[in-house]
């Protein structure tokens, strides 16, 4: 479950930095910070949803 979190987070972690207009230290904080309760609960969801 840890491989697939870290996954889940570097794509949303990307998607942030693409999103974003400025790439500055605190940007990039945010967007982590968002991203990993996001991709703890994705791969809760998936896993939820495959009945594992």
């Amino acid at each position: 479950m840890v491989t697939e979190v870290v996954m889940w987070q570097a794509a949303l972690s990307a998607l942030w930095v693409v999103l974003i207009s400025a790439i500055d230290p605190l940007e990039l904080y945010v967007g982590l910070g968002c991203a990993l309760p996001a991709a703890i609960t994705a791969a809760a969801a998936r896993r939820a949803v495959s009945g594992r």
